[in-house]
């Protein structure tokens, strides 16, 4: 067993927390082929994105009480077995009816990963280094999504697409392997909390009225809301759009995913000197620009696919500056319940990314324009919950 504040033990919770990002990312670049392997549309197709994010989303509302209550590592294994055996059934489907079925299965035991894992973060950390630890989980969870497309790209081409969740059940079993025998427990006695059913919407409702928590909770889930525009938008946009290789495609989300790890380093960097406040708003700033830069050639019905790769990658500079720093604010203030304000902020920044990307489907015009418009609204609606509810309460206190 890892020592609870050793390195190994933040590259394996990262490693939990990057089966999310891996489940989507991975097949990506097989979305336009799913439409003729399963002879539906694009907004069919795209609602297996969704649908995963919105199980994502509701099964957070159940794993951070039962981790504040019995523990964060076997409600987390318990998460983990789900998600093994789910991935075996996206495999097995023959409709996209399945498909969408095992993906919201899927995500209802993968969250436990993303859920747990942060809050095991806060729980070991302690309110002081939290942001650090949690940036540095970041920076390798980062990994992830640069290597995923890729590999899922070059999958399709050799093999089948069924051949990404055949990896994702793999992946699943070793990290449930790891979490067994090498994480150890990290909610201590006095902090568990109780399962009381009115002591858990107490609970809800004290974090919904508290404003910095609102705040960060929405600057989280706005900026994480453009990511998910680009992602359930390009894929139709660099293949069928610019007419990419769908085998090379996964290099443009290599690409936009080095800016997250550019801006969870630049936070790990500067977080000390400017605090997390201080690195949210230049996290804002980034992504404004970006959107701004990215939304106006698109509205002049200017299409350029290397200035697209280009502004998604200053805007992914200021989701990996906001996202560790926005969670960890969140976090910090609530030991006793970590569990629960992790489970609402993941509830509602899925809740919201979900829409998102349902939306970007349904008025997908074929061209970019769609999710440069989206981008650039979700990176505005980050810095003004931040502006508006975050840095009032600050200066009162």
């Amino acid at each position: 067993m890892f020592k609870p504040q050793s390195i190994s033990v933040i590259i394996i919770l990262a490693a939990a927390v990057a089966l999310g990002p891996l489940s989507t990312d991975m097949y990506l670049p097989s979305l336009p082929g799913l439409t003729a392997v399963f002879d539906t549309t694009i907004d069919r197709v795209q609602v297996t994105l969704s649908v995963y994010l919105y199980g994502f989303a509701f099964a957070q509302l159940v794993y951070g009480p039962l981790a504040d209550r019995f523990g964060r590592k076997p409600i987390m294994l318990g998460g983990l077995i789900l998600f093994i055996f789910s991935s075996i059934g996206c495999v097995q489907s023959t409709t996209i009816d399945e498909l969408i079925v095992f993906r919201f299965l899927q995500a209802l035991g993968a969250c436990g990963g993303q859920v747990l894992a942060r809050t095991m973060v806060r729980d070991i950390h302690g309110p002081v280094n939290a942001a650090k630890a949690l940036s540095m989980m970041g920076s390798i969870m980062a990994l992830a999504p640069v290597i995923a497309p890729i590999i899922g790209g070059w999958m399709i081409l050799w093999f089948e697409w069924t051949s990404t969740f055949i990896f994702l059940t793999i992946y699943g079993v070793l990290i449930t392997i790891l979490i067994v025998f090498k994480v150890p427990e990290s909610l201590t006695a006095e902090n568990r909390s109780s399962l009381n059913p009115w002591t858990i919407l107490k609970n809800f409702g004290s974090l919904l009225k508290n404003p910095v928590f609102m705040g960060y909770t929405l600057s989280c889930s706005f900026i994480f809301s453009g990511l998910f525009a680009f992602l359930s938008g390009a894929p139709f946009v660099i293949i069928d759009y610019f007419g990419f290789p769908a085998e090379h495609s996964g290099i443009f989300y290599a690409i936009a995913s080095c800016g997250f790890l550019t801006g969870t380093i630049i936070a790990q960097r500067i977080g000390s000197r400017v605090g997390i406040n201080g690195v949210i708003k230049r996290g804002s700033l980034f992504a404004v620009v970006a959107g701004i830069t990215m939304l106006i050639p698109a509205l002049l019905n200017f299409h350029n696919l290397w200035l697209t790769a280009l502004t998604q990658i200053i805007y992914m500079i200021g989701v990996g500056m906001i996202m560790p720093q926005a969670m960890a604010g969140a976090l910090i203030p609530f030991p006793k319940i970590t569990g629960t304000a992790s489970s609402l902020l993941g509830f509602t920044q899925s809740v919201i990314a979900a829409t998102t990307g349902m939306l970007v489907g349904h008025y997908h015009s074929g061209t970019p324009t769609t999710m440069a418009v989206t981008i650039a609204l979700m990176g505005s609606l980050s810095l003004l919950c931040f502006v508006l509810l975050v840095k009032p309460s600050i200066s009162k206190n």
